[in-house]
């Protein structure tokens, strides 16, 4: 049984009409490398390499990331300095949120950020 991102990674790759060996050129990797992922038979690659896979198969790479369970670059390093963010994914997380809730609380905090943008006062 192979892993989700194995089987994603595979069908998204299937339904764009590419080759392997077309998808590792465009992303810069031996076709090889792109046969053992999908065939489950290495780990699932590191963030950026998934970002530049799914941007050759013209998908977002949300989808990807966490199928292999991996943050975007800089996520990480932006989240260990901020004890605020930390403590939000912290109780976001224990509140078990499905992908709906997930999208409406992503809705809910570019709302809270562009009522916020509204009250600033205009840099001149």
């Amino acid at each position: 049984m192979s892993t989700p991102f194995a089987e994603i990674l595979r069908t998204k790759r299937r339904l764009a009409g590419i080759s392997q060996r077309r998808l590792a050129e465009s992303v810069g990797v031996d076709f090889s490398y792109i046969s053992k992922l999908e065939n489950d038979r290495m780990p699932a690659a590191a963030a950026d390499t998934i970002v530049k896979i799914a941007q050759s198969l013209g998908c977002a790479s949300e989808e990807l990331l966490a199928a292999a369970q991996k943050l975007p670059e800089g996520v990480g390093s932006i989240l260990s300095g901020n004890p605020a963010a930390v403590r939000f994914l912290q109780e976001a997380s224990s509140l078990s949120l499905n992908e709906t809730e997930w999208e409406q609380m992503r809705g809910k905090l570019k709302s809270l950020r562009d009522s916020g943008e509204a009250r600033r006062p205009k840099r001149t």
